[in-house]
């Protein structure tokens, strides 16, 4: 199991600059700036699971299939609009299945310069893979990914945000400089571990600390759990919350942020056939106007994870 890693707080920045409160910048090299300013960055990243996490889950008759479609067909293009109106540039998670169903969908969050990351081929969790399985996924996902991108994923987030003890390792030989898919943490990026070992009778005995980064994620700041209505076998996930009041919660989220940390992120999780329907798109809007307003800055993940890399 692997979740937790190195972290790195204001704190550790402001003993790095000998405790001094500098926010002069002038004649200093670059990584001293970035060190010195505060800066609270807000990732919009999108699970573009397209019809792929209803099949997968089983749910392949005509309704469920339609519930996906909404996403690629009606609620990306209005997604696009949106952040084009305020020129924000975003991560979408993709999985293969979604890139070679919908290419014409996926080739527009190209065109719109947004990141393209990887979400699986099947959108099925590598935790019920074996390792070649899970390998095996990685690279058709990425080949997609790079045929309709230009160039291989440098993110990954897994559907249902989970791990394998084979996950990290896999990452990395592919060349992946991030995951997003662990909660050790809500504004601080950290590095991964791996290697894990976890016996409930026993101390757990955590793995060593891997040169993956990880963006993470938190199911409070994900659209699905609060709006979207799910029926799975026995199980139902009730959704429909209000959108108001899931604004409130998110705004205070970033206000809490820019009082705990000089520098962090607040990740935020949507899907297209989630939050592109009427009043949820209205509120991610309104959401979009508060933060910029309280001072947010709007990044993609992997430029994230790269300022991240030279402050550490």
């Amino acid at each position: 199991m692997v979740w937790a890693g190195k972290l790195h707080d204001s704190e550790s920045a402001r003993r790095a600059l000998g405790g001094r409160a500098q926010t002069r910048c002038y004649n200093r090299p670059q990584i001293f700036c970035e060190r010195a300013l505060p800066k609270h960055i807000v990732c919009l990243t999108f699970d573009f699971d397209g019809i792929s996490g209803f099949v997968a889950r089983g749910a392949a008759t005509p309704t469920p299939v339609s519930r996906g479609e909404f996403g690629p067909r009606v609620g990306a293009p209005r997604l696009l609009a949106l952040l084009r109106k305020y020129r924000i540039k975003s991560s979408w998670y993709v999985p293969g299945h979604t890139i070679e169903t919908f290419p014409a969908a996926v080739q527009a969050v190209v065109d719109h310069g947004h990141e393209i990351a990887h979400h699986g081929w099947r959108h099925i969790s590598p935790v019920a893979l074996s390792r070649a399985e899970e390998e095996a996924e990685l690279v058709r996902g990425n080949e997609a990914i790079k045929r309709i991108a230009g160039e291989y994923a440098r993110g990954y987030r897994s559907p249902g945000w989970d791990l394998s003890p084979h996950s990290v390792e896999l990452f990395l030989k592919h060349g992946f400089t991030y995951d997003s898919s662990m909660m050790g943490n809500d504004y601080v990026p950290y590095y991964a571990r791996a290697g894990d070992v976890m016996e409930l009778e026993q101390p757990a005995k955590f793995g060593a600390v891997s040169k993956l980064v990880e963006m993470p994620i938190s199911w409070t700041t994900d659209d699905a759990p609060h709006f979207e209505y799910m029926r799975t076998g026995n199980a139902i996930r009730p959704g429909l919350m209000n959108a108001g009041l899931v604004l409130e919660n998110w705004v205070a989220d970033f206000v809490y942020m820019q009082k705990a940390v000089k520098w962090g992120v607040l990740t935020f999780t949507c899907h297209p056939f989630i939050s592109g329907r009427g009043h949820r798109i209205m509120m991610l809007e309104q959401l979009i106007r508060k933060l910029k307003d309280n001072g947010a800055v709007f990044q993609r993940v992997d430029q994230t994870v790269e300022e991240f890399t030279r402050r550490a």
